[in-house]
């Protein structure tokens, strides 16, 4: 594994407690990052501030990510905690299910939208603030690549993802001379607990377009993530870094 220098970071994973999230935390300590995960599962949380505290400091809060008043509470209390958040990461996300557009519950469309566009705007809403208070930030928005290509039998997830990959490019421009920057990653599928709201028929899809012909890793998806993180990561803002194995080549 190669060594990312994110000693002294303060990071906020969201939806850090498991899948994508919990190898990013993960990959964050062990390059030397202070974590705070974001979650709306107690139970995961804890489990997973308990199998990751040999690495580093690690803790969690409970956050309902897309209630505005709890986002606010969650920033102050952590920035009052551990003295700043230099790196964000909105990875928590939902799948929301399959189904054509016509098909589709409007609820299910509604609450996908929320989580996965809505919450990472409230959440930076919150926390770049605090991050031009420093004059330091790095923010990673986990997309996807159906953001980029339209999954079929998933118009809602990959209207959220496109959204959030716009989200992405509006506010790397408006930090881009605060010191704070802003990147998307897209990744393709990952085997993980999410694959439980999919239908079989769309995870052959999904693979059936990697020309790897495999599903992406969740420690190679943390490795872009902690790049993105660090100093290192110096003049890319606004951009999408793709994580598809050769499917999306532009």
């Amino acid at each position: 594994m190669n060594q990312i220098d994110l000693k002294g970071r303060v990071a906020v994973i969201t939806g850090g407690a498991q899948g994508i999230g919990y190898a990013i935390s993960q990959r964050m300590l062990q390059s030397g990052a202070r974590v705070v995960m974001w979650d709306i599962d107690a139970a995961k949380v804890d489990e997973a501030c308990r199998s990751l505290s040999a690495l580093g400091p690690v803790s969690g809060r409970i956050v309902e990510l897309t209630d505005d008043a709890a986002v606010a509470a969650a920033t102050a209390a952590t920035v009052a905690e551990q003295g700043a958040i230099d790196i964000l990461v909105n990875n928590a996300g939902i799948t929301g299910g399959n189904g054509t557009t016509w098909d589709l519950d409007v609820a299910i469309w509604r609450r996908t939208i929320e989580v996965n566009l809505i919450a990472p705007y409230l959440v930076c809403r919150h926390v770049v603030p605090a991050m031009l208070n420093k004059g330091y930030g790095r923010i990673v928005n986990i997309a996807s690549v159906a953001g980029k290509e339209g999954n079929p039998n998933a118009s809602h997830y990959s209207a959220s993802k496109a959204g959030l990959i716009a989200l992405t490019k509006s506010l790397g421009k408006e930090l881009a001379t605060k010191g704070i920057l802003v990147n998307a990653v897209t990744p393709a599928a990952a085997r993980t607990a999410m694959f439980d709201q999919m239908a079989q028929t769309h995870i052959d899809y999904m693979l059936s377009k990697i020309p790897m012909g495999r599903f992406l890793g969740l420690d190679e998806a943390a490795a872009m993530v902690a790049w993105l993180s660090s100093e290192d990561c110096s003049f890319s803002t606004g951009a999408v870094f793709d994580l598809t194995g050769g499917r999306s080549t532009y």
